[in-house]
């Protein structure tokens, strides 16, 4: 039998079929919709869908993943349905994947391999290039063994040390001193993005975060007409965008848009986009965009909150904002429902600029209640003060008389120590 080519060099979509567990421990539909969200990123990887299978088990099979039942299964269907790609919902160990391979002789791809294609197509900026190698680098490492099977077939098989396993080691060498290199590109960069936030600690910063797709990078461009990507579409946003939004002529803050999340999102990935993620985990306030439109937006804020969690960031504020409002005009009840549901959230339209008003309003009190008013007395005798006073508050007004120096000041909550220190210094 002639084994099919795993790559194509012609324009059309690559034709492929979806693979999901459906555990028993586990609803139907949970399986169903991840799969759905699984086509969605096969489209974005512009390819093309023509079967879907579901196999329910208990647990996964540790040599097929779905059992060798279901792989045959598949298998007869692409003896009549020709694709060249297998993409399964969940990550496959390096042996899982070589089994399933041999067994259906097409390119084996899990979901992981498929989000990290994504990012590659998308990363646009240097740093997200980075990250991204980072993150398939890491993930390829411990299944390079499938890349050299042809040369160990040449010399007796799995286990005997020829010419396959001599180049396999080189190429782990290989592998493992690119991480190194990257590792050390992305810790210059940490330090450089580093420097630019400290430049700018004195403003609040606040942070757009949610699902992917549910309308961050639209929320920005509203707000700040940032030139930034908007598209329906998963991961159109890789690169963190922070621009400057005046909520008032007195209060501004730094609003940031990041790269979304999503469930099943691979480990390899997070620790690789850390230098991206910075913003968000030293934000001041967290803004968690929803899509209202979704059918299973409440899967999508757990998740969410999970990340937040694995992040370390969930104890950071968070104002919750339903975007997409406008999709439900002619569902009124439902809407009515959602909002006693949740009390305290915002309902807006970045793309039609519904609520962006309310949505701003809500932004400056919450800025502004971190924020006390005060007026301070200095004496001349004792020197003159005030540039001591800057790094640490806003100078709204001052005047003097022959002995004192009286400053009107702004500052966070959190500066009132150091300035009731400076203030009995030179009283």
């Amino acid at each position: 039998m002639t084994e099919k080519p795993f790559l194509t060099f012609d324009n059309s979509p690559e034709r492929c079929i979806l693979v999901g567990l459906y555990r028993s421990s586990e609803q139907r539909w949970e399986a169903e919709e991840h799969l759905a969200e699984l086509k969605a990123l096969a489209e974005t990887g512009e390819a093309e869908v023509i079967e879907t299978f579901i196999q329910e088990r208990a647990k996964p099979d540790p040599a097929y993943f779905i059992g060798k039942g279901k792989i045959e299964e598949i298998s007869l269907y692409l003896e009549t349905n020709p694709a060249g790609l297998v993409i399964f919902d969940d990550e496959l160990s390096p042996a899982q994947a070589r089994n399933i391979e041999n067994a259906l002789n097409v390119k084996v791809i899990d979901r992981s391999a498929l989000i990290l294609d994504i990012f590659a197509k998308h990363a646009r900026s240097s740093e997200a290039r980075t990250q991204v190698e980072l993150a398939q680098l890491n993930y390829l490492l411990p299944r390079l063994t499938r890349q050299w099977q042809h040369l160990s077939r040449q010399v007796g098989g799995i286990g005997t040390k020829g010419p396959g396993e001599t180049q396999l080691e080189t190429d782990r060498r290989l592998v493992r001193r690119r991480i190194g290199h990257l590792k050390e590109q992305l810790a210059r960069i940490a330090r450089q993005k580093n420097t630019r936030r400290q430049h700018r600690q004195e403003m609040f910063s606040a942070a757009l975060i949610g699902y992917t797709n549910a309308g961050k990078s639209t929320l920005l461009k509203a707000f700040t007409a940032a030139d930034v990507l908007v598209q329906d579409q998963l991961f159109a946003t890789l690169d963190t965008t922070v621009r400057r939004l005046d909520l008032s002529s007195q209060t501004q803050i730094l609003l940031s848009d990041t790269v979304g999340f999503i469930r099943k999102l691979p480990h390899h990935l997070i620790a690789s986009f850390q230098t991206t993620l910075a913003e968000t985990l030293e934000a001041d306030l967290l803004i968690h965009i929803v899509d209202l439109a979704h059918p299973f937006f409440r899967d999508h804020i757990s998740v969410v909150k999970q990340l937040l969690i694995e992040l370390g960031i969930s104890h950071k504020p968070r104002l919750l904002v339903f975007n997409k409002v406008d999709r439900l005009k002619h569902q009124k009840n439902r809407l009515v429902q959602l909002k006693a549901d949740y009390p305290e959230a915002l309902f807006i339209s970045a793309s039609r600029h519904i609520g962006l008003k309310r949505l701003q309003s809500a932004l400056l009190q919450i800025v502004e209640s971190g924020f006390e008013q005060r007026e301070v007395r200095l004496n001349y005798l004792n020197g003159a003060a005030e540039h001591l006073f800057y790094p640490l508050a806003t100078i709204l007004h001052k005047y003097t008389d022959d002995k004192y120096l009286y400053l009107k000041i702004k500052y966070e909550k959190k500066n009132k120590t150091h300035i009731d220190t400076l203030v009995n210094k030179f009283k």
